[in-house]
């Protein structure tokens, strides 16, 4: 187990510097067996904390040596970075894992890696330990960092590595990271939970809060900027408690506006916020801090204030009504609001599931993510009465998004006429010739371009609002 200072859980320098020296060595034992050095693919589940972490592990491979594709039989290491907040989840990383056995059989020097969130849990560790004989490494949340030394060991041994220490969490600090966008970066600036809502596994597999110190933060994000990074978006389990184990004490209000006082043209954005810890002074800052983001991703999951209890959320629907219509006061019309809504939770009955219709038509937000729910073992719901069954609930959750899908529309009608600057980041879907690009409440604009704008920002106007995406024009080009 890695060396770390057990009042704060930061990674050693010794320690970090002994994980490179291991990467040496894993690096001169591949040399030794290949003419060229083996590609590695990194398979990405979940959410952008696992983004996040898998760019941390495609920067300790590229520190080994190794170069990357996409494709998993082209792969000396193929490495599933997996998410277990929901059960679909979980089986699509089983069926997927498990198509590589005859691949597996036919190329034995192939390692295959199993790691994050699903494997933090003892009951899949154990299920890739005994029905998964293929699989030669397996390693947790908390030991991202370690990948160098476990790699070496599998690399040197004929034995299965298996790393899923219980803690609390870790934070390292100068762990390599190889970005997939150059001008577009997630950076972590807390991990872990608190909160322990009865339905959530995350607090068990990411362990509790931890902050990170503000100058790491700080420094890390000038860098960014000094690349050439357009839209920086902060990561947290829960970020509204970013600094609350520091001392000093800082906010995250505080770090957003320290952040923003940076200098050079760049937008930022974070999530996840929680209701509970959603404070005036946080929308305050939001507001006034021109280069952040005027979106708000405040996941409410129920309407029903009998439910939130059964949830352990921490606040009602009025109290969660009341941030809304505050936050709206301050940012009128250039607020985009987005929440994640669970359907048939425990106990739920259709009357509660009302009160979360209703809820959504006052709040109006521009956007819901909407999931039925999934019973995750070693949680409090997960043991608690069920009786509705599951083709009620697809009826439910159907009547949540069609009604979603109205609102959505009226909502995007709004902007009309309107031009807003945007970070354009991709290809559009409207059409060949199209890109697409996002305003500063997080919504999509596509319009006819050149792939060259990709990265940079640009000033569009609306000409068309669909129901979750509009279609723009170029107003200038200014490429920066």
């Amino acid at each position: 187990m890695s060396e770390f200072d057990k009042r704060t859980n930061i990674v050693s320098e010794e320690e970090l510097l002994g994980q490179k020296r291991f990467a040496e060595k894993a690096g001169a034992l591949l040399s030794s067996r290949y003419a060229e050095m083996p590609k590695a693919c990194v398979v990405t589940y979940g959410c952008q904390q696992n983004v996040a972490d898998s760019e941390k592990i495609k920067g300790i491979l590229e520190l080994i040596g190794y170069s990357f594709t996409d494709e998993r039989t082209e792969a000396k290491l193929v490495i599933f970075n997996t998410c277990a907040v929901r059960e679909h989840a979980e089986d699509r990383v089983f069926g997927n894992v498990g198509a590589l056995k005859k691949y597996k059989l036919a190329n034995p020097d192939v390692i295959i890696a199993v790691c994050g969130c699903m494997v933090q849990q003892k009951h899949i560790a154990e299920k890739f330990k005994k029905s998964y004989p293929f699989v030669d490494l397996v390693f947790g949340t908390h030991t991202v960092h370690r990948l160098p030394t476990l790699l070496y060991r599998t690399l040197t041994s004929k034995k299965r590595v298996f790393e899923t220490p219980d803690i609390d969490g870790v934070i390292a600090e100068g762990v390599p990271v190889r970005r997939d966008d150059v001008s577009k970066a997630w950076l972590p600036i807390m991990y872990g939970c608190n909160n322990f809502c009865t339905y959530c596994i995350v607090p068990y597999v990411r362990g509790r809060e931890r902050s990170r110190n503000e100058q790491d933060i700080i420094n890390e994000f000038k860098q960014l900027v000094e690349n050439g990074c357009k839209e920086i978006m902060l990561l947290g389990q829960n970020v509204n408690s970013y600094g609350k184990d520091l001392s000093p004490k800082v906010s995250f209000s505080q770090l957003l506006r320290d952040l923003n006082a940076i200098d050079g043209d760049f937008r930022i954005r974070f999530m996840t916020s929680h209701p509970k810890d959603c404070t005036k002074e946080l929308i305050d800052t939001v507001a006034s801090c021109e280069k952040v983001a005027r979106h708000l991703h405040l996941p409410f999951q129920s309407g029903s204030n009998r439910v939130l209890k059964a949830m352990n959320r921490g606040y009602t629907r009025e109290q969660y009504k009341e941030l809304i219509d505050y936050a709206r006061s301050v940012m009128g019309d250039e607020l985009s609001v987005t929440s994640d809504i669970i359907v048939g939770f425990p106990g739920e009955t259709y009357e509660d599931f009302c009160q979360t219709l209703s809820l959504v038509s006052e709040i109006k937000a521009t956007s819901l993510f909407t999931f039925i729910y999934s019973p995750r073992k070693g949680t409090p719901a997960a043991e608690m009465d069920d009786p509705v069954p599951e083709r009620e609930k697809s009826k439910w959750f159907k009547e949540l998004t069609d009604l979603q899908e109205e609102i959505s529309a009226s909502q995007m009608e709004l902007h009309k006429g309107k031009t807003y600057k945007c970070y354009v980041y991709g290809k559009g879907k409207l059409a060949d010739n199209y890109v697409a690009a996002r305003n500063d409440g997080d919504l999509i604009i596509e319009f006819e371009g050149d792939e060259s704008l990709i990265g940079t920002f640009q000033t569009i106007k609306v000409i068309q609002p669909l129901t979750f995406v509009m279609r723009g024009e170029l107003v200038k080009e200014k490429t920066v």
